[in-house]
C-alpha cells in the first residue's frame, strides 16, 4: 500500500491527517502538481482524473478522492472511529463534512485558482469571480463560527473527518486563498486552536 501525495495541496493533507489520527504508517511518494507530474501518462493510468491523493493497493489497483480513500481505511481500521459508529452518526458526520467541503473547502479552492499566479498558465482565470469566492469563504467562516457555538467539535462529541475537512479548509483559506480567519470569530478560533494542537495537524 502506498499514497501518492503533494505536500502543499489540501486534499492530500486531509488524507494525511486522517491516516495520522488512525495511527497508520503508509509509505508516501510525492508527486509535484506544480510541475504537472500528476498529469504524466504514468499517473493518469493510476487516476485518469489527474488529481491527488491516490492510494495504490497491494494488488496494484488504485483508489482516488480523499474521502473515498478515508472510507476505505475506516473500513479496515474502524478505531479510532472518524466517520460514524452507526447509521445516525454516519449521516450526521457526512452532513457536516459535506457542508464544510462544499461551502468552505471548495470556495477556498476556487478563490486560489482564480487569483493566484500559479494557475495563469493552467486555466482561464476570472479574478473577479475569485474575489467573489473569497467573499464566500468569509461568509462561510462566519457561518461555521455560529454553528460551532460552544461545541468542541464540528459534528458530535468527538473529533471526526468533519473536523479534518474544516481544519484543512480554514488553513488553506488563510495560507493560499488570501482569507485569514477573523480573530473576532471566537468560537471558530477556539475550535481551530484545539484541532491544530493535535499531533495529526503536523502530518
Amino acid at each position: 500500500m502506498k499514497i501518492y501525495d503533494f505536500a502543499f495541496a489540501p486534499n492530500p493533507r486531509r488524507l494525511r491527517i486522517f491516516v495520522a489520527e488512525k495511527g497508520l504508517k503508509i509509505p508516501i511518494e510525492q508527486v509535484d502538481i506544480f510541475t504537472g507530474q500528476n498529469r504524466s501518462p504514468e499517473m493518469l493510468k493510476k487516476n485518469p482524473a489527474g488529481g491527488l491523493p491516490v492510494m495504490e493497493l497491494d494488488d496494484g489497483t488504485h483508489l482516488a478522492e480523499s474521502v473515498a480513500i478515508c472510507r476505505y481505511l475506516e473500513s479496515l481500521h474502524p478505531e479510532p472511529n472518524l466517520m460514524g459508529k452507526n447509521s445516525r452518526e454516519q449521516a450526521e458526520i457526512e452532513m457536516w463534512n459535506r457542508r464544510v467541503e462544499l461551502g468552505l473547502f471548495a470556495a477556498a479552492g476556487r478563490a486560489f485558482q482564480h487569483t493566484n499566479e500559479l494557475f495563469k498558465a493552467r486555466l482561464k482565470q476570472f479574478p473577479e469571480y475569485g474575489e467573489t469566492q473569497r467573499e464566500a469563504v468569509t461568509q462561510q467562516l462566519q457561518w461555521i463560527d455560529a454553528q460551532i457555538g460552544n461545541k468542541p467539535f464540528i459534528a458530535g462529541d468527538r473529533f471526526t473527518i468533519a473536523d479534518i475537512t474544516a481544519e484543512v479548509g480554514v488553513d488553506f483559506a488563510a495560507q493560499m486563498a488570501g482569507v485569514p480567519m477573523d480573530p473576532s470569530l471566537k468560537n471558530l478560533a477556539r475550535w481551530h486552536q484545539s484541532v491544530s494542537s493535535r499531533p495529526s495537524a503536523k502530518a
